[in-house]
C-alpha cells in the first residue's frame, strides 16, 4: 500500500509545476510564446522563489491573466513588464534594473567578492612570510644521540 501511494504520488509531481492552465493559453503561439517570455521574468508576490509562470498562487494565475490581456491588446513586452512594476513593484521582477535605489543590492555582491578575496590573499601571505620560530641547535649529547640511531 506503501508503495502504490509513493508511486502515485511521484506521477503526480510533474502535474503541480506546469501552474499555467489550459484556458490561460492564448491561441497565436506568436504571443503565447511571448506571454511565456514575460511571466518567466515575474516573479509570484507569494512564492518570491517562483515565478509566476511556475507558481499555483492564485495572484500568479491573475497576474499571467493580466499579462496575457495586456499583450492581446497590443502592449510591447517592455510596456506590459512596466504595467506590472508600476503596480507592484521592483520586486516582482527576477532581474530589477540597475538604480540608485537598489544599487547597494547590486553592488554588495561584488564588494563582498573582492573584500574576502583582499581578506584571503592578506591572510596567505601574511602566513608565508612569517618567520618560523628557530630551533636552538643540538647539544653535543643530542648530537651524539642522532648519530647513533641513523648509523645503526
Amino acid at each position: 500500500m506503501r508503495r502504490l501511494s509513493l508511486v502515485l504520488a511521484l506521477l503526480m509531481m510533474p502535474l503541480a509545476v506546469w501552474a499555467v492552465q489550459p484556458d490561460e493559453i492564448l491561441a497565436d503561439p506568436a504571443l503565447e510564446a511571448r506571454a511565456r517570455a514575460i511571466t518567466a521574468e515575474l516573479r509570484c508576490v507569494v512564492c518570491q522563489a517562483e515565478s509566476i509562470d511556475d507558481s499555483n498562487a492564485e495572484i500568479a494565475r491573475d497576474l499571467r491573466i493580466l499579462v496575457r490581456e495586456r499583450i492581446t491588446a497590443g502592449d510591447s513586452d517592455a510596456e506590459v513588464l512596466a504595467f506590472v512594476t508600476d503596480r507592484y513593484g521592483e520586486f516582482v521582477l527576477f532581474r530589477p534594473p540597475f538604480t540608485w535605489r537598489n544599487a547597494a543590492l547590486w553592488l554588495s555582491g561584488p564588494l563582498f567578492l573582492v573584500l574576502g578575496g583582499g581578506l584571503a590573499f592578506a591572510f596567505i601571505r601574511r602566513r608565508s612570510t612569517t618567520a618560523t620560530p628557530s630551533r636552538p641547535p643540538l647539544t653535543p649529547e643530542e648530537r651524539a644521540r642522532l648519530e647513533a640511531l641513523t648509523n645503526e
